[in-house]
């Protein structure tokens, strides 16, 4: 579980072609991360939830914990904290949940494109260690060709056990 907060040095800084991670292409996240990490426009920080604290508390708790760990990680700032989804039980701080955050805020987006392109390239360094599993084109999705994988060799050391393809997998 990745997570990232970003925060603009201006409010009012436009970022051209920034929106929700998901609707842009891999090309396109890695050329805004470009910008986005370059220092002219804001401050960010990422940080993670192990698989472990997945596993122990939940992907929900996890996700929040390393949201926390990113808004601790980005220091001193000003301004309300806005955190993309309904509030967030688990941040340990005030902020505002959006729902669908990341298509309307412009520092929501930013952050999640950081944490995405992030987590795509861990997935692609884990696709060097385990290379059956296909991270670098599925991203940890649950493909017909990760799931065969899994079928195959059961999971690695980074699959969640309790997420259910993979607890299957691992019985068999």
């Amino acid at each position: 579980m990745v997570a990232a907060a970003y925060v603009f040095h201006h409010p009012e800084t436009v970022v051209v072609g920034l929106d929700d991670s998901k609707k842009l292409s891999p090309k396109k996240r890695e050329a805004l991360h470009a910008v986005l990490t370059s220092g002219e426009h804001g401050r960010w920080a990422v940080a993670e939830a192990s698989v472990e604290e997945i596993e122990r508390h939940n992907i929900l708790v996890a996700s929040q914990m390393a949201m926390r760990r990113a808004l601790e990680a980005l220091g001193e700032f000003s301004g309300v904290v806005l955190v993309d989804g309904p509030k967030a039980k688990y941040l340990g701080r005030d902020h505002i949940g959006v729902v669908k955050g990341d298509g309307l805020c412009p520092s929501i987006a930013a952050a999640s494109v950081v944490a995405k392109v992030t987590r795509d390239r861990i997935l692609f360094r884990f696709s060097q260690l385990y290379p059956q599993y296909g991270f670098a084109t599925n991203q940890g999705y649950g493909t017909a060709a990760h799931l065969k994988a899994l079928a195959e060799y059961g999971p690695c050391p980074i699959h969640r056990r309790s997420f259910l393809p993979v607890g299957s997998a691992s019985l068999s």
